[in-house]
């Protein structure tokens, strides 16, 4: 028999599941508490005893985005050896993810940075914490790549992140806006260009995800 914590615990998760919808299609400024409890078919005052104000509930919801974001790329990414394996597993899942989840249903990060980019505050803050994070480890996987030899030695690791975050920007938008069908395998092919530029010398071209 379930306790009331584990009951409260499996109501919480499906509030900050519900909200992380609601954000992905809407934006994080389209959640309220009222509309999330209608929608669970919960009360409002039931809705806010588990996440308090408007702000921890949005703030909840990129938390969460967080942690499935990790658990999807960085996590599987980081099984792979040190240098080129890794960082390309950690582009091809990246990749992998836009097509599956965020062409779906849009990326929290990606459209947080335009609907927060004149704004202030803790939601804010923690779009930025995480987004400065993934950039961050990023870099680490590009330096370990450029030690082990995989990438020239006068790879510009900050110029490289640059790059590999605009090629998932640019997907982002051509596949949810201009509604480009080739959108996911332009970005491969784009990443596919980047990384033999930054190679010691030539190496074949990496297959694309689909074709795995």
């Amino acid at each position: 028999m379930e306790t009331r914590t584990e009951r409260s615990g499996l109501t919480l998760a499906a509030i900050v599941d519900t909200a992380l919808q609601m954000a992905a299609a809407d934006g994080l400024e389209s959640l309220t508490i009222g509309e999330v409890a209608k929608r669970l078919g919960l009360s409002k005052s039931g809705v806010f005893s588990r996440v308090g104000s408007r702000e921890a509930l949005q703030c909840a919801v990129v938390e969460e985005f967080d942690r499935r974001f990790k658990q999807d790329v960085l996590v599987p990414a980081m099984r792979e050896p040190r240098g080129l394996p890794r960082l390309n597993a950690i582009m091809r899942l990246w990749l992998a993810r836009a097509r599956e989840v965020e062409l779906r249903q849009g990326c929290i990060y990606s459209a947080g940075a335009f609907e927060y980019d004149d704004r202030e505050g803790p939601v804010r803050e923690r779009l930025l914490d995480g987004v400065m994070r993934w950039r961050a480890a990023l870099r680490r996987a590009v330096v370990q790549a450029i030690d082990a030899g995989h990438l020239h030695a006068h790879t510009d690791a900050e110029q490289l992140v640059f790059e590999m975050d605009a090629i998932f920007t640019g997907l982002m938008r051509d596949a949810r806006f201009l509604r480009d069908p080739r959108a996911a395998d332009r970005a491969w092919a784009a990443w596919q260009r980047l990384l033999q530029a930054s190679m010691p010398q030539a190496a074949p071209p990496i297959p694309s995800p689909r074709s795995r």
